[in-house]
């Protein structure tokens, strides 16, 4: 069972429990005083002390965690499960809040969750490996990375790069790294090797027939050959484009074109639960529209999405029903009491095998109350942002402004900030 079939499940109870039977009003009155609050709080509980966004707050793993599988060797439902992933989907947003205030504070902050992401691709000795997040050591890691966190982590290293907040010392040290990593992801066939116990496996890819492999992957390659401008990079890239994936009839750039509506027999509730995986892949779809010279190539780019911005605008609704005074528990803080199941892990499958053990009535409500009515909308509102031209803007705002963000349990709202700096500036 995949990570997304263990969403789904909670989907499935969330609907049934009845949650969301009444809306609320949004807690902020002016968007600006929402995104600072957000901005504070992020930074405030959610940023650990290597720049790697937590998934919540909670005890952080020990060496010896990382070493067995607690709570399981894939590294889920514990507060370094998807650092990579949220620093890396995070950083641009960063970057351009520091681009328009000027700060040298938020200047200093986009540096932090760059050499975050620096620290991730290197503690370990796998070429290619991006590890989740650091355990209380500052090295150790869980075995099994993704292409879930290896795809933002070229995103927001790609997005720093091309800005002018890194010195011409750091960006070649960045560089250098970016390289490396493609180098070795390009040698396994664009696989994303695993280590420790699992080191010879490889767990998730990009060069698949969904829209979110094709998006994904091109971005990367153009992204390199952007950052390098090795010409090996637009070859690799300007092949991938015509190339027909395995199980697919149409190439990469008509893959795009059609945007996540490609995905949904695959990955279900895109809509509902799911906004928050494609964040990554409408942002490469923007990256990929803003490099491209090529207008045919640029037209379809677009046509994906605004596609995509199209069908996420109505996920935005769901923020209503989300009541900033509920007081159901988020019990996953104590990730140890409620994962508290441990048997070894040989494979894969045994790992993900014990990801699905919980102690329900330890666990509680919270965290399912998030995803759905916090997470799946702002997710959704980044995406509409993205389109670039302030498609939605009034609906997003109103999304934004909803949540009282000092009181939420999961790092997610950080895709408030994501959706506000993809809007034109205002100002």
């Amino acid at each position: 069972m995949t990570r997304f079939c263990h969403y789904l499940i909670q989907f499935v109870f969330l609907t049934a429990s009845g949650f969301g039977a009444e809306s609320h009003p949004p807690f902020h009155s002016t968007t600006l005083a929402a995104i600072d609050q957000a901005n504070t709080t992020l930074w405030t509980k959610c940023i650990d002390s290597h720049g790697v966004i937590l998934d919540f707050v909670g005890e952080i793993p020990t060496p010896e965690d990382c070493a067995v599988g607690k709570p399981n060797a894939i590294g889920w439902w514990s507060p370094i499960e998807d650092g990579p992933m949220f620093t890396g989907l995070y950083l641009p947003a960063a970057c351009e809040r520091a681009r328009r205030s000027g700060k040298d504070e938020d200047k200093a902050k986009a540096r932090r969750l760059a050499q975050g992401l620096i620290k991730c691709a290197s503690v370990s000795d796998v070429p290619g490996f991006i590890a989740r997040g650091m355990g209380t050591d500052g090295k150790c890691h869980y075995p099994l990375g993704s292409d879930d966190q290896t795809h933002p982590w070229f995103y927001g290293l790609h997005t720093y790069c091309m800005s002018d907040l890194p010195s011409v010392e750091e960006r070649d040290q960045i560089v250098a790294k970016m390289k490396e990593v493609a180098a070795a992801l390009e040698a396994n066939g664009w696989k994303c090797p695993c280590d420790g116990a699992f080191k010879g496996d490889f767990r998730g890819a990009f060069r698949g027939h969904l829209f979110r492999d094709a998006v994904r992957y091109l971005y990367m390659l153009k992204a390199m050959h952007d950052v390098t401008k090795d010409k090996v990079w637009l070859t690799r890239y300007h092949q991938a484009l015509e190339e027909r994936p395995p199980q697919s009839e149409q190439t990469r750039i008509q893959i795009c074109a059609q945007g996540c509506a490609r995905d949904h027999e695959a990955i279900k509730n895109i809509n509902d639960y799911q906004q928050w995986i494609y964040v990554g892949s409408q942002a490469s779809l923007a990256g990929l529209v803003a490099m491209e010279t090529n207008e045919v190539l640029k037209t379809q780019y677009r046509t994906g999405l605004m596609l995509n911005a199209e069908s996420s605008l109505k996920s935005l609704e769901a923020h209503k029903l989300f009541d900033n005074k509920d007081t159901k528990v988020f019990g996953d803080a104590d990730w140890r009491a409620v994962y508290a199941t441990w048997f070894p892990q040989p494979t894969q499958a045994e790992a993900q095998r014990m990801s699905g053990i919980a102690d329900k009535a330890k666990r509680g409500e919270r965290k399912h109350y998030e995803s759905r009515y916090m997470r799946n909308p702002l997710a959704a509102a980044a995406i509409v942002a993205l389109a670039g031209d302030g498609t939605g803007r009034e609906a997003i705002e109103q999304t934004l402004q909803h949540f009282d963000y000092s009181k939420l349990n999961m790092s997610v709202f950080f895709f408030a900030e994501c959706a506000y700096y993809a809007l034109p500036d205002a100002r």
